[in-house]
């Protein structure tokens, strides 16, 4: 079963802003730098869309983005963004559910996989996999622990936290990195943020 953000979309970029600063933007805007015009870019969770607004702000016209978010409350606010002349369309589904044609340049999965358990990972992960192209870059950030104790604290704390909001399944990390491994992604760059517990990574498929 889907976690259900909706009953955080009225203050979850607030509160990301509260608890992180502006870590979790400058992440997601490090990946899209990356991104080449005339793209066609696969969204996954893309939460509240002020990605598409910065994306816009990069490249007005010439993309196709194709933009799947499950909560309902969180589709509505990214149909509302300024996407310029770029051609978007939205699915308010969960991405296991959707048929796509697998000739995407780029996924873009900002903080998606830490909601998933081990199993949930694998297919998810999967199903974007078939959908890139070969070249195609993957961009991902999420968080991961390097070893400081605030780190886990912290983690613990969010686990827990949108367990009982939002009811996400996951009560610890995925092996994200192993599944991109597995399928030999290349690592082109990388970036981390706030102490490290935020890493942003660009993969060529």
């Amino acid at each position: 079963m889907a976690a259900n953000f909706n009953n955080s979309a009225w203050f979850y970029d607030r509160l990301s802003r509260l608890v992180y600063g502006k870590a979790i933007i400058s992440a997601q805007l490090y990946l899209i730098g990356h991104i080449k015009p005339n793209s066609k870019i696969l969204i996954v969770g893309g939460g509240t869309g002020w990605i598409l607004e910065e994306i816009t702000k990069r490249y007005p016209s010439g993309l196709q983005i194709t933009y799947v978010e499950v909560a309902a409350a969180m589709m509505s606010l990214s149909q509302k963004r300024n996407t310029g002349d770029n051609e978007v369309i939205f699915i308010n589904d969960v991405i296991e559910n959707v048929t796509l044609a697998n000739d995407f340049d780029v996924a873009i999965t900002p903080f998606l996989f830490d909601n998933f358990t081990e199993q949930t990972l694998k297919t998810v992960f999967n199903q974007i996999h078939t959908l890139l192209k070969p070249g195609a870059l993957w961009l991902n950030c999420d968080f991961q622990l390097t070893g400081k104790w605030w780190q886990a604290f912290l983690l613990k704390s969010m686990f827990l936290f949108f367990r009982v909001l939002c009811g996400i399944e996951a009560g610890k990390l995925p092996g994200i990195v192993a599944c991109f491994d597995l399928k030999r992604y290349n690592v082109i760059a990388e970036r981390t943020f706030f102490g490290d517990f935020i890493v942003a990574r660009v993969y060529g498929k």
